[in-house]
Order: C-alpha cells, then structure tokens, then sequence
C-alpha cells in the first residue's frame, strides 16, 4: 500500500449513530464508530485482553465498550475502563490497541494510512465535485487487489468490445494517443476512440498536445484510489477503490449530475444514472475477475500497446510513490 496517504475506506452513511460497523481495509480489521457529537473513530477490532471483537460491542457515549467483559476504549485505543478492577482503578498505559485518524468529508469516510506522528496533510478531493453536484452511489465487491480494479478504469481500449452494448456502441476501436499529463498525486487522461476506416493512422501518445485537443475525453485518477470520469460539465462518473487485502477490494461509484434543480426530476436521473452504471461495471467485473494475477506491479511480462499507455503511467507513478514512503504505518 501507499503509505502516508488519505484513502477512501466507506460511505458516511455505511457507519450508523450508536452502532460499531466492523470491516477489513488494507488487510487490518477495524471498527469504526461514532461519538456523541458524530465524530467518526476508528481502531483496531482485537481487545487487548482476551483478544474479542470490538464490533460485537456497544457504543456507551464517546466510548466502544468489548462485549466480553465490558472493557470500554476511546478512539485513541485506550483502554478508559476495566469493570472488573472497580470504576475508580487507574488503566494502565498497556492496556490499549492502535488507532487511526479519520476524516468524515465529501459523503466518504478517509483513512490515514501512515505515519501518525507528522504533521498530516490536507485532505484532496476532485475541486469540481466539492459542491454544485446531486449525486446517487453505489458499492461492490470485487475479488482482485485495488490496483486491477484501477487499471480496469484507465484502459481506454477494452470500451469497444467489454462495453459494446453500453458505452462502447459504435465499434470506435481506434485509440488516438492516450495522452496522459502528470500533476502532483494525479493523473490527467486525454483519449479519443475512432472508427477504424482502414486508413487512418491513430496518433501515438507522443503526438497528443493536450492543450489542443479539447474535445478528447478526460480521466483523472488522483493517488492513492480515486477516480473521476469528465464526461461533460454537467455530469461525472466518480471511482473509489477501497483495498481490502492483497486479493479483495470494494468499489464505490457514484454517478454526479447538475442537469437539474428540481427535486423529483434530479432523484429520476439520479436512479438511471445508478442503474446505468452498475450494468457498465458489471461488465467490467466479468472480464477483470479472471485476470491473473489479481495484483498488479510494473514488469508482468505483459505486450502492451500505446493504448495502454496510462497504465503504464499509473504503475510508474505508483512505484515512485511507494519508494518515497517505504516505512510501515505506525
């Protein structure tokens, strides 16, 4: 995994009032609950005694309390209170399980996955999509490590033939470029698909200057696990993938329009934009399950084509942030 980074782990509604919510995010089993201002908290699900699940328990105020023999821990990890050593015997310094900083923003709950004792960065999101937009999401499990479910998402050549009764009518099977721009922590995909005449030469990657093709269709992909697809000004079709180990992740896709203001018409293409969306990545899913392996890494022997170009530059950019943060969360 990308160490010191934000990762999106779950919806914001995924984690109830007065309710723990166990899941497994980047290999670790955590639970996840809210205090009594909602503030979310998060720390690992094992109590430090006789090693139970915390999500078996109970919320009691700012506190999840162990459902074995009633020890409480606040969001630090501490351990606040032992039943069984009486209310008012101090807690040893020992007697506790690691935490992780959370953040509730945009709809999602954040993860920092990394070193606790720096001073952590701002939280990024995609600018456009901060306000303005209605938005409708959904979640699915997929069985392969987050980085096949990403590359799934920027391959701009598998559209024609994976997607051919959706998004891929029309057989434009010719790959112009892709064009990829790198900024700090993201990737820009500039891509134009075309019907092959027999004739016509695509252009290269090289060959793309983005600046002046503005009508080319644009991903961007911002480090380390979320997506956006710019299909107009008006509408976007958002990815976040979740890690869940080396062989799971989960995929939340949420589909943003700002066609309308109207309250009815705005929940009607919420629904359609959903619905649509889902068949498209069930498309995708069918394909990408069978990809061996289900973890992907710079050099896989592979033939690659220009088309995959943004790939490519995913992997580099990966590897370069991996070597940058090397150490382990702590």
């Amino acid at each position: 995994m990308l160490n010191n980074h934000w990762y999106l782990v779950l919806e914001a509604r995924e984690v109830p009032k007065k309710k723990p919510i166990v899941v497994t995010r980047l290999g670790e089993k955590v639970v996840f609950w809210r205090d009594q201002n909602g503030t979310v908290c998060c720390i690992y699900d094992k109590c430090c005694h006789r090693g139970a699940s915390l999500g078996l328990g109970k919320v009691v105020d700012d506190h999840i309390e162990c459902p074995f023999h009633g020890m409480q821990y606040d969001s630090s990890g501490k351990v606040t209170v032992i039943p069984a050593n009486g209310k008012n015997t101090p807690v040893a310094e020992h007697y506790k399980v690691n935490s992780f900083i959370v953040r509730e923003a945009y709809g999602f709950i954040w993860l920092w996955w990394g070193d606790q004792h720096i001073e952590v960065p701002e939280l990024k999101f995609f600018e456009e999509l901060k306000q303005g937009f209605a938005y409708a999401t959904f979640s699915d499990h997929w069985n392969v490590h987050y980085t096949r479910a990403i590359e799934n998402q920027l391959d701009v050549v598998h559209v024609p033939f994976v997607h051919k009764t959706t998004i891929g009518i029309g057989h434009r099977t010719l790959v112009h470029g892709p064009g990829v721009r790198r900024t700090k922590n993201q990737l820009r995909i500039f891509v134009h698909n075309t019907t092959d005449d027999g004739h016509t030469i695509p252009l290269k990657p090289s060959e793309i200057q983005i600046d002046e093709h503005q009508g080319f269709n644009e991903l961007q992909f911002r480090f380390p696990n979320i997506w956006q697809n710019v299909i107009s000004d008006k509408v976007r079709v958002f990815a976040g993938f979740v890690p869940v180990d080396e062989e799971n992740s989960v995929i939340y896709i949420r589909y943003y329009h700002k066609i309308t203001n109207l309250p009815i018409i705005k929940h009607f293409i919420n629904l359609i934009g959903l619905i649509t969306s889902k068949i498209i990545l069930a498309q995708d899913k069918r394909v990408v399950l069978t990809q061996i392996p289900k973890k992907t890494s710079l050099k896989m022997g592979e033939n690659l084509i220009p088309g995959d170009t943004p790939i490519v530059e995913f992997r580099k950019y990966r590897e370069e942030l991996l070597a940058l943060n090397p150490s382990k969360p702590k």
